[in-house]
This record gives structure tokens, C-alpha cells and sequence, in this order.
């Protein structure tokens, strides 16, 4: 019985492509977030004073509110 290792040197593509794959899944996260936040804005500026007052935000506190989990203020 005979046994035979063998060893291919790792060139740097594996991880060259890796690196590539995780960068582009980041940038399409870091889209979505955002697309869906500036949906989250749109809806809430479309209702009305009273209604986002029930909410308990004001009209210029939108984008704080939206994005609260992202800024202590």
C-alpha cells in the first residue's frame, strides 16, 4: 500500500475570488438597506401631520426615525 500526498500551492485565486464574492454580497446588502429605507421614508412623508403625530414623529424627524437604529443621538 502505497501513499501519496500531494500539496497544489495555493496561488492566491481562491481567495482573490472569495474576496471578490464577499464584496459584491456586501454592496448588494448595503443596496437593499438602503432601498428599503428610502421606502420606509417615502411611505411615511406621504401620510399626513395627524397621522404622524399619532406615530410620534414629526415631519422633519422622518429620516431620525427611519434610521434610529444607526445613529444614538
Amino acid at each position: 500500500m502505497a501513499n501519496v500526498t500531494t500539496h497544489i500551492a495555493d496561488t492566491g485565486f481562491r481567495s482573490s475570488l472569495s474576496s471578490m464574492f464577499g464584496a459584491i454580497g456586501r454592496s448588494m446588502t448595503a443596496y437593499m438597506e438602503r432601498r428599503s429605507r428610502t421606502d420606509q421614508v417615502q411611505a411615511l412623508m406621504a401620510k399626513s401631520d395627524a397621522e404622524l403625530a399619532r406615530l410620534g414623529i414629526t415631519r422633519d424627524g422622518i429620516p431620525a426615525y427611519v434610521f434610529r437604529d444607526l445613529f444614538y443621538v
